[in-house]
């Protein structure tokens, strides 16, 4: 189909409804698509019969999910450069001349960030700033969707969630660059995309994401799998620490619904940050998950013996103890909630490596998990 901008803008005016008719053939370009959340978007997006380029640097883990579900086969392209690679950013996405843009890339990890921040700030801050300077060239993007990260609230631990308004902050690195990556947003939202028909430009905040095929350090859940795999106790860091847990695919599914508003016709009304948070039951110490994930494993495993241990933080760099998000806004301007509790989280996530450590095809799975979400979703 086509996409003028009447018709389409007439499609997208419900936006609590996700328009299968809208994405089928929709250019996207997603920065980030080799890592754990950058896949997962592009199968879901390849799903909803959108096209999809990629641009990002080769997967950072072994295994990786990109390769371990096949991601590269729903790509109409894949470019693999840096985006701090100026030349190389505009001519992939000139190349791509996509209508929404999803900028994932980034380095994600609080504790990488305290051994190369001067990196972190590149990757995470002047590559941002890359990506939006570049789409100024490209007249066919209407939409832009640059995630963050729930980290860049300045954090007091009050028990209070925290809302689109509050202030930013960021203790360690990687909170900083992300609160900065907010303020670039911003910046280049109103210095350059102010006129009627210029695209418009929002910001997602999500909390800690889990699910299959994720296989980075120094987090819970990859962490208890490797160990678990391996028959050997996992040892938690901050196990009384609260983090807002979530499966990967309930904010993705927010970003799309983002995607679609800045696109209706009122849509400049949504160029602005957004919380993609879970329920407050999806609320729970490190200790908790880690313990009901050892037990979803011994379930689906035959004759595992998955155990969980306390470690001392005594040393450790600096992490929050206490984050909340208040994700009303979402909930009221896009008609987004989350579609899968803490505990059928923790059933997929867990079922995902499970199957996959048993010989499984992790890329039947996650596809399989994508079409079972999605049937919730509707």
């Amino acid at each position: 189909m086509g996409f003028g901008s009447s018709a389409l803008e007439e499609m997208v005016s419900a936006p609590s409804v996700i328009h299968t008719d809208v994405w089928r053939d929709c250019p996207f370009f997603l920065t980030g698509h080799t890592g754990f959340k950058g896949s997962w978007l592009s199968l879901l997006l390849h799903r909803l019969g959108a096209r999809v380029h990629g641009y990002a640097l080769d997967p950072t883990t072994t295994p990786d999910l990109f390769t371990q579900a096949r991601v590269a086969q729903a790509l109409v392209s894949d470019v693999r450069a840096n985006l701090n690679d100026a030349a190389a950013l505009r001519r992939a996405l000139a190349a791509a001349q996509p209508r929404v843009v999803f900028h994932l890339a980034a380095q994600p990890l609080v504790r990488a960030s305290y051994a190369d921040p001067l990196g972190t700030w590149a990757d995470n801050v002047m590559g941002t700033a890359r990506v939006l300077d570049a789409v100024r060239q490209v007249p066919s993007v209407r939409a832009v969707v640059v995630i963050t990260t729930d980290k860049v609230y300045e954090n007091p631990e009050h028990n209070q969630p925290f809302a689109e308004g509050d202030p930013l902050g960021g203790h360690d690195p990687y909170s900083a660059s992300k609160a900065a990556c907010e303020l670039a947003v911003s910046s280049w939202r109103r210095s350059f995309f102010t006129a009627p028909d210029a695209a418009r430009i929002a910001s997602a905040r999500a909390g800690n994401v889990v699910g299959g095929g994720d296989w980075a350090a120094d987090r819970l859940l990859p962490d208890c799998m490797r160990a678990f795999a391996l028959g050997q106790a996992v040892t938690l860091r901050m196990g009384q620490a609260v983090r807002p847990w979530q499966h990967v695919l309930d904010p993705l599914l927010g970003y799309v619904q983002l995607a679609q508003s800045l696109l209706s016709a009122d849509g400049a009304k949504y160029a602005q940050a957004y919380n993609f948070g879970p329920d407050p039951s999806g609320q729970a110490t490190v200790g908790e998950v880690a313990a009901t994930a050892a037990q979803q494993w011994n379930a689906d495993v035959p004759g595992a013996n998955a155990r969980v241990t306390l470690g001392d933080a005594q040393g450790q760099p600096h992490e929050a103890g206490l984050l909340r998000l208040d994700s009303s806004r979402a909930r009221q301007d896009l008609g987004w909630q989350p579609r899968w509790d803490l505990p059928a989280t923790l059933r997929h996530t867990v079922a995902w490596y499970a199957q996959a450590h048993g010989g499984g095809d992790a890329a039947q799975i996650t596809r399989q998990q994508i079409d079972a979400y999605l049937e919730a979703a509707q």
